[in-house]
């Protein structure tokens, strides 16, 4: 549980500070934010798979969607990340499938 948070952390920290570069918005707010809907979304997510072990994929599927959404709008609600609503689903689109991803291929 620890290297899969610690994965997904500087996977999504990386699509973080790449995306805040890229589109000029402020570094610092949206990796904090990011890290706390982090904690928060990852934490959930164990406890939902702990409860349902035996529909594993199924569940980990829904969380992942939910966890998308609750990021996003942990995102966009953040007023200092400065982000638009479709701006925040993006960026959480991107960050949750490219750990999501990585976090797939790993033998973790």
């Amino acid at each position: 549980m620890i290297a899969a948070l610690a994965i997904t952390i500087l996977v999504e920290s990386a699509v973080v500070i790449a995306y805040a570069i890229w589109q000029r918005k402020p570094l610092i707010h949206l990796l904090l934010s990011s890290l706390c809907a982090n904690f928060l979304t990852q934490a959930c997510l164990w406890a939902v798979i702990n409860i349902f072990p035996h529909h594993y994929l199924e569940t980990l599927l829904l969380a992942e969607v939910c966890i998308w959404a609750i990021e996003a709008l942990l995102l966009f609600f953040y007023r200092c990340n400065r982000l638009k609503l479709l701006e925040a689903i993006l960026l959480s689109l991107i960050m949750n499938l490219t750990s999501f991803g990585i976090g797939w291929l790993l033998p973790i």
